[in-house]
């Protein structure tokens, strides 16, 4: 055996795992992520990806690539009928239209599948520096001493077994996680509460559904299921609800071929049956997100019904929380403990959102996909210092609608940007990789403020709304933003884009360093 360091093992490399890897090399975190499986997942899978995960991609510089990979925004439609060519179907749309009133984000989500997305994700993060990629490599085993992880890990194709050192273990190892049953965190919720036969294969229904082309076609017969588009021409998902009275041979391709000729409605479709997979809908939630020097991300830390399209976004937002907290607590300017506000934080979002998708799950008027669902995130923890008038602050989600603000906790909103470089077109865009004080306009002061937390060791940028060329795009958007009684406020804000702290510029040059070291946990 060979034994080498790491500082974060990361277990799983599936959408969160990769995202996670592709944040860390932009923190500058040293890391290696292992999946058992040889390549990425050959099944679609989780499809939409939020406005919210738009975002982080954006940040690690793969927004444009997804985007070309996914279907056009004018298909992101969800479609109820009886079959493929019910006369008297229903078509809707997003709960909110990209395009419907004030704009909410400069990157609306889409129709990703998982198969197209995932190697993306994979040749982001290893052509990053900081990362080692290795697929085919099982964790077998790990064992946690409080100051670090000692892992077995196993190159399937050969056997060979090797120690790894490494000082944090992150499992995004998916529902049956491993790294979550090693470290005996237990799971609360519901389990069976549907189980399904997803079948993907290859149809000409492109001139079927041309003029009610959609994401997801919902079929109101009982027991009928519903087709997810891949491409909303020749490559499609058939999911059929697997009930008492309703089974399948997953082996069997000339009973499956006329499943999906039943629930299509044409009966001489020509399909060809590619492969299939079994799954069931849970709604389960660990009950702790940490224990000592191990945390879980994804569906190793939730399992959300995908009923709404939320649980590989949680999973994503779960890697953008935890990143730079690990990145801090490495780089030694953070106390471990500020791993602990990542559950803080995480855990009751994704509480509400196993809520929201259950509800869906049962509703029989049906729901509509909320895309701008995880912009209403609202953090409540040690690592945000509250306004003193922000006690009845909403959180952690706003599922009534985006109102964008500045209050500590929510992620900083999105104003249009005009007149700067190319590359930023958004505040968003002036955010990271470490902390960014954010102002209205260049006061020579706030440049003393910023170097005094620089001065302590802690990565800071000063960024104004207003410089030289760069303007907001609607004046005066960034002053209605924030408010009159806030009119003069600077926000501190996180690497992951949520405001820390909001408030006028300090006397005292050791005020902010303080109230960033608030922030860090560190004393």
């Amino acid at each position: 055996m060979t034994e080498s360091h790491t500082s974060v093992l990361v277990v799983g490399g599936g959408p969160v795992g990769l995202a996670l890897s592709c944040l860390l090399s932009g923190h500058g975190v040293d890391h290696m992520l292992i999946e058992a499986h040889p390549a990425t997942s050959r099944h679609p899978k989780a499809r939409g990806v939020s406005a919210r995960s738009m975002e982080i991609f954006r940040r690690i510089g793969l927004e444009e690539a997804v985007r070309a990979a996914g279907l056009p925004p004018e298909q992101v439609h969800f479609y109820r009928g009886r079959d493929l060519v019910d006369p008297d179907h229903v078509r809707t749309g997003l709960a909110r239209e990209p395009d419907e009133g004030p704009e909410h984000t400069p990157s609306p989500g889409l129709i990703c599948s998982q198969d197209v997305l995932e190697p993306l994700l994979l040749r982001r993060a290893e052509e990053l520096p900081g990362s080692r990629v290795r697929f085919g490599t099982r964790l077998v085993s790990f064992t946690d001493d409080g100051s670090g992880v000692r892992a077995v890990v196993e190159e399937r194709a050969t056997g060979r077994r090797n120690h790894l050192w490494a000082d944090w273990l992150v499992g995004c190892d998916g529902a049956a996680s491993t790294v979550r049953a090693g470290a005996g965190i237990a799971m609360e919720g519901p389990t069976g509460l549907g189980r399904y036969l997803s079948i993907r294969f290859e149809a000409p229904l492109g001139r079927v559904v041309a003029d009610r082309a959609s994401a997801s076609y919902f079929l109101t017969v009982p027991g009928r299921g519903g087709f997810m588009a891949v491409d909303n021409d020749r490559h499609w998902i058939y999911q059929y609800p697997l009930g008492a009275d309703a089974a399948a041979d997953p082996t069997d391709h000339r009973l499956l071929a006329g499943l999906v000729r039943t629930a299509a409605g044409i009966p001489d479709l020509d399909v060809t049956i590619r492969d299939t997979m079994t799954w069931r809908m849970d709604a389960r939630l660990a009950d702790a997100y940490r224990r000592s020097r191990v945390l879980l991300a994804g569906d190793a830390a939730h399992v959300i019904p995908p009923t709404g399209g939320h649980g590989m976004n949680t999973g994503i937002g779960d890697a953008d929380n935890l990143a730079w907290k690990l990145a801090a607590v490495i780089a030694g300017y953070a106390d471990e403990a500020l791993l602990d506000t990542y559950g803080d934080e995480r855990r009751p979002l994704a509480r509400q959102v196993i809520d929201i998708s259950m509800a869906n799950a049962t509703s029989r008027a049906g729901y509509r996909i909320d895309d701008e669902l995880l912009l209403t995130a609202a953090y409540r923890s040690a690592a945000v210092i509250p306004d003193p008038d922000s006690a009845d602050a909403p959180g952690p989600l706003n599922a009534s609608g985006y109102r964008p603000g500045c209050r500590p906790g929510e992620r900083v909103p999105h104003v249009r940007l005009a007149g700067g470089p190319a590359e930023v077109t958004s505040t968003l865009d002036l955010i990271g990789p470490g902390f960014t004080l954010l102002v209205a306009d260049g006061d020579p002061e706030w440049q003393r403020q910023a170097e005094a937390v620089r001065q302590a060791g802690i990565p800071l940028t000063l960024r104004t709304i207003r410089t030289g060329a760069q303007r907001e795009a609607e004046p005066g958007r960034w002053a209605g933003m924030l408010g009159t009684e806030h009119a003069d406020a600077a926000l501190l804000v996180r690497p992951d884009g949520h405001i820390a702290w909001r408030g006028a510029r300090p006397a005292d040059l050791s005020t902010l360093p303080a109230l960033v070291r608030r922030v860090l946990a560190t004393p």
